[in-house]
């Protein structure tokens, strides 16, 4: 392995560190690397409430395989779902388990009755409330009543409906204390409903009142709003700047949408597939706001940790140990692929970069892979003009492209030269014009 300048020494010793050395491999084997158990539904459903937790048990027990862990979801859905008013994604549920917990879990007729008549009496209820102020043309009570009627279709699994009427009580808005409100409510239905188009209009309205976004909390929903948003249309950088943006304040005060070990898994992930080396270390690393959020998830600080420091081969250990696990989140489980791709490339691209030449087979030991799998890989990255490079296969050597260094060098120095002749052209005749007195002076509009 041939570096290209005096500073290849350090890298070579940094090469080894990656899988060379048999040292550090017993090293990184002592290290704490998040094991591939089962995830822990019950820790894990704690840090949500209100739908958002039903909704992710159940993705959960869609998901999984395992049979015990699937009627574990199901029976702690059962349970939240008792907690409401929600007897149509009861009957789902319950339809779900399909008599496999017993009769405690089985289809509870009575409490489902008297749920939908106490409904019914409600909304009959909000309805006459509403045309009474209609009637008295009082905008804040009206604005009230949509409000309600809003909370009564959200809490019965009514989405559409609680949509419409949140966005109702924009007209009736007479502070932009209202207009946030409308805003978060909006926001909150859109995310549940996949409707994260939406959800973006309704942060950039939300953010056009700055004076009424006075609780630092509700700055840092919004920026989870806009993360989640960008991370659906698969926007991956900008999503992580909206999640590396998202200050501390945040703690559990949204956990009906997002808890903040998913800021740090989301932005980690985000931040690693898609930005560069500086950004990394800048706006990830040194970010002592992201900080707090990475505390929460030492598996993702380490392996941002171990991929700013070239150690490759521990950072996609840790990405192998978390990949089961994300693939169960409600959010993040369509992009995981895309950003594992992402980041694997990311690693062989910086791996290279530095180097004329690399042995094959010292890179597939420290990316712990076939050398025949790495060279496919490779000719990939290669193809898509992403590595300046070629492959030896007989040898097993990736020679890099770089460009003539010597050309490149005097080219820059003659377009120097040229620039320096331009500049003190200009200055001696900008001097003559002065010693001269020759001041063309713009003319006055008549």
């Amino acid at each position: 392995m041939d570096g290209d300048d005096e500073s290849s020494g350090p890298m070579i010793d940094e090469i080894y560190a990656n899988g060379g050395g048999d040292d550090d491999d017993d090293k990184r084997s002592r290290r704490a690397i998040m094991s591939g158990d089962q995830l822990d539904i019950e820790a894990y459903a704690a840090l949500y409430s209100g739908r958002t937790k039903i909704m992710r048990l159940l993705f959960i027990a869609d998901k999984m395989n395992n049979t015990a862990t699937q009627l574990e979801a199901l029976r702690m859905a059962y349970d939240e779902i008792k907690k409401g008013e929600n007897t149509q994604l009861f009957r789902e549920i319950v339809q779900k388990i399909d008599g496999r917990l017993g009769p405690s879990y089985g289809m509870d007729t009575a409490w489902c009755d008297a749920v939908d008549r106490r409904a019914e009496q409600k909304k009959e209820k909000l309805e006459n409330e509403l045309n009474a102020y209609r009637t008295n043309l009082i905008k804040e009570s009206i604005r009230m009543g949509y409000n309600d009627f809003g909370d009564f279709y959200y809490a019965h699994g009514q989405l559409g409906d609680a949509f419409k009427s949140y966005v109702r009580t924009r007209d009736y808005c007479t502070t932009s204390k209202h207009i946030i409100h409308m805003c978060m409510s909006a926001i909150l239905v859109s995310i549940e409903m996949g409707q994260f188009p939406h959800v973006t209009s309704y942060v950039s309205k939300a953010e056009q009142a700055p004076e009424a976004i006075d609780p630092q909390v509700t700055v840092a929903k919004l920026r989870c709003a806009a993360g989640l948003a960008n991370l659906e249309a698969k926007k991956y950088k900008l999503a992580a700047r909206k999640f590396l943006e998202t200050g501390p304040e945040l703690g559990s005060h949204y956990n009906e949408v997002i808890a903040p070990q998913d800021v740090a898994t989301y932005g980690g992930l985000c931040a690693l597939a898609t930005f560069d080396r500086a950004e990394l270390k800048s706006k990830v690393i040194d970010n002592s706001n992201f900080r707090n959020f990475l505390e929460l998830v030492p598996e993702v600080r380490e392996l941002i940790n171990d991929f700013y420091s070239s150690h490759y081969a521990s950072c996609l250990e840790y990405l192998g140990n978390l990949k089961a696990n994300l693939l169960l989140d409600i959010h993040l489980h369509d992009h995981v692929e895309t950003l594992y791709d992402q980041i694997r490339h990311k690693a062989l691209i910086q791996y290279t970069h530095p180097f004329v030449s690399v042995d094959l087979n010292m890179m597939a030991n420290a990316f712990k892979t076939t050398v025949a799998g790495l060279e496919k890989e490779l000719e990939a990255l290669i193809t898509d003009n992403q590595i300046q490079a070629r492959i030896d296969s007989h040898n097993k050597i990736l020679y890099a492209r770089h460009a003539d260094q010597r050309n490149a060098t005097f080219q820059r120095v003659l377009e120097t030269g040229r620039e320096f002749d331009r500049d003190v052209r200009s200055m001696l005749l900008r001097s003559n014009l002065i010693k001269h007195d020759y001041n063309l002076r713009a003319s006055r509009k008549l």
